[in-house]
């Protein structure tokens, strides 16, 4: 595989470092361009950042003296630097559809963490283990753009990484017709630290804006088809949610109850997930985990502080698989919300999109 440069546009935001830090070394892709607001343009990144880094590991040398750029009026210089971008920025939504689509009309491909541009007919969001042919509406994309290498694809919302993997070979095989799920999501999903969110200490707060509404309407998303020049939703499952935040730094955990057209036995339920692979896994994509859906048989588990980070935080955690007395089933899961539900999964989607030569 070719070495591609990459640009990192919203550097300075938690989801923008934890692609530094996943990309420091990685086997394709190499960073080049940091980009933030005006305020942080034109400083070193280390000064820009100041005390501001919140990841685990220090700031690499290789990116403290980078100069930073203006993620708005540079768009030029930056494309011209780059293969492709990364978005990670914090703006209104209107604002982040414009500054995506300028990126992709520079002729530079966009992977974006953003919810902007989620529901785009022709723009894919894509979990590359459940969805990854829905990269192939690209070439209508480029057609409504006027560009012959510029796109934009987007991940999916961090906490749909939890519990959709889990529901969607289940879905296939037997017909998931209603799901009713309760995510316990981190702080660092909202961007925060205990340091700059001290009221979360010792607290939970039982809403999320926009949370519930993205969870469930983005998973038929995932389970939609391509249909001419768009990505038709599907109709069901069904999906209710409530979203809560939960004193943790890192993992979102989802309570998932569910109803099938034909109700399955525990052990298929088991055997179809412990087997299951995707595209990622075809491909021996380097962000992949080996084994996407790892299920655990004890009855407190999976925990956050033990499960979070199992296969470099890629991976989904499944337990506590039992009969319900109103759904057929309920079990809990967990991913990490920054790798697997952020950074991580656009990381690996844009593997996956350099792997089918989208990024050529």
């Amino acid at each position: 595989m070719k070495r591609y440069k990459v640009g990192i546009v919203g550097a300075t935001g938690m989801v923008g470092q934890r692609f530094m830090t996943l990309l420091e070394k990685h086997p394709w892709f190499e960073v080049t361009v940091l980009a933030a607001s005006a305020r942080s343009a034109g400083k070193p990144y280390g000064e820009a950042i100041g005390n501001k880094w919140c990841m685990d590991t220090p700031l690499a040398d290789q990116y403290k003296d980078m100069i930073v750029k203006d993620a708005e009026k540079d768009i030029e210089e930056i494309t011209s630097l780059v293969d492709f971008v990364f978005c990670a920025v914090n703006m209104k939504k209107d604002e982040i559809k414009a500054l995506e689509e300028a990126y992709a009309k520079h002729e530079c491909p966009v992977v974006s963490n953003n919810s902007a541009h989620r529901f785009t007919e022709d723009v894919p969001m894509v979990v590359p283990e459940l969805n990854a042919e829905h990269i192939h509406i690209i070439p209508s994309q480029r057609k409504r753009l006027g560009t012959k290498r510029g796109f934009i694809a987007v991940k999916s919302n961090c906490s749909l990484q939890s519990y959709v993997p889990a529901l969607f070979p289940l879905h296939e095989k037997f017909g998931v017709k209603d799901v009713l799920v309760c995510t316990y999501q981190a702080i660092s999903g909202a961007g925060k630290t205990f340091e700059t969110w001290p009221d979360m200490i010792d607290n939970v707060i039982p809403y999320i804006g926009g949370e519930e509404e993205k969870s469930e309407k983005e998973p038929l998303k995932l389970w939609g088809k391509i249909e001419g020049d768009r990505i038709v939703s599907a109709d069901r499952p069904n999906f209710t949610a409530q979203c809560i935040r939960v004193p943790v730094s890192n993992g979102h955990l989802g309570a998932v109850f569910v109803r099938f057209d034909q109700k399955p036995s525990k052990d298929e339920i088991i055997q179809l997930w412990q087997g299951f692979a995707g595209r990622a896994q075809e491909l021996a994509l380097p962000s992949a985990p080996k084994q996407f859906l790892h299920y655990f048989e004890e009855d407190d588990r999976p925990q956050i502080k033990t499960e979070r980070n199992l296969e470099n935080g890629m991976a989904v955690s499944i337990g506590r698989l039992r009969e319900d007395t109103q759904y057929d089933y309920k079990f809990v899961c967990l991913s990490h919300n920054t790798l697997r539900g952020a950074a991580g999964g656009a990381v690996l989607l844009a593997e996956l999109l350099a792997a089918e030569g989208y990024m050529d």
